[in-house]
């Protein structure tokens, strides 16, 4: 059982929890993940670190309201409450060197999944470009935490509620237009990575992206998460959860991330039909 020490709302549908787990928090690296899971009969889902206190013993996920697991918690726990179970860290952490000018893009719930790299890579002597981007300015969030850690942040919203209005990949280009970026990291959506790779194949320049699949075991036991990697079948668990934009197909990605969308909804019914009786 781990106790959830802190939880608060950060955005519109995403709430910020700061779980009990002292030895995940002591041996996780910026870019590892774990897998928690509600209760007994609960699904494993895979969520990224997105910091640690190592004074407090406790490590930070972001998580927006998706699917009917994400939904439970995020309705139904609360502080001083504990979650069944949680493991980690898993996958490899991110390759942090001093790279010179880098850029991180954090689309939606990505926003909080770039943070502690933007900050490893700017303690390691790098000039750290962020570009974060969301829906709308209700679901923008990490703002602050982003600016802590960053030279530059470029706000953009689809609606231009906040910020400038278009994409993510919009403010990619005009700034490899502008700067001579090194290195680039892309975490979001599999469409908005996917965009975010073609515009860095525009200029010729490395991007990374993270792969949060379909997972069950996180160990490369069950094969739920094979991603076609420069052809080859690769397991974002173990392989993973970062690859180089340029190695993924995104259009495979996307009908795997589509697999059990049927059961998906019926479980999200089911659970609403319970939290309405």
């Amino acid at each position: 059982m781990r106790k959830i020490v802190k939880k608060s709302k950060v955005g519109d549908g995403v709430w910020e929890y700061e779980l009990e787990a002292p030895l995940i928090a002591e041996a996780s690296d910026p870019g590892q993940f774990v897998i928690l899971r509600l209760h007994e009969k609960g699904e494993r889902i895979p969520l990224t670190i997105a910091d640690t206190s190592l004074e407090e013993g406790t490590i930070t996920i972001v998580v927006q309201s998706a699917g009917k697991s994400t939904i439970e918690l995020n309705q139904e726990y609360f502080e001083g409450e504990a979650i069944h179970d949680l493991a980690g860290p898993l996958g490899n952490p991110s390759e942090i060197e001093d790279y010179g000018t880098v850029a991180l893009i954090g689309g939606g719930v990505g926003i909080a999944l770039i943070y502690p790299i933007a900050r490893a890579l700017r303690e390691a002597g790098n000039h750290v470009i962020s570009i974060i981007g969301a829906q709308s300015a209700d679901k923008l969030f990490f703002q602050d935490r982003i600016a802590e850690v960053s030279d530059e942040v470029i706000v953009t919203t689809d609606d231009g509620s906040a910020g400038r209005e278009g994409f993510t990949s919009d403010a990619l280009r005009d700034l490899l237009e502008s700067e001579n970026v090194e290195k680039s990291w892309a975490i979001g959506p599999v469409m908005m990575m996917k965009v975010c790779q073609e515009v860095a194949e525009e200029f010729d320049t490395e991007l990374i992206v993270s792969l949060n699949t379909i997972m069950v075991d996180g160990t490369g036991m069950c094969g739920g998460c094979r991603v076609n990697i420069n052809g080859e079948t690769r397991f974002a668990c173990v392989d993973g959860p970062e690859f180089p934009g340029s190695a993924v197909d995104f259009d495979l990605l996307a009908q795997r991330t589509e697999i059990y969308e049927e059961e998906e909804e019926c479980a999200l019914d089911e659970f609403l039909e319970g939290e309405s009786k």
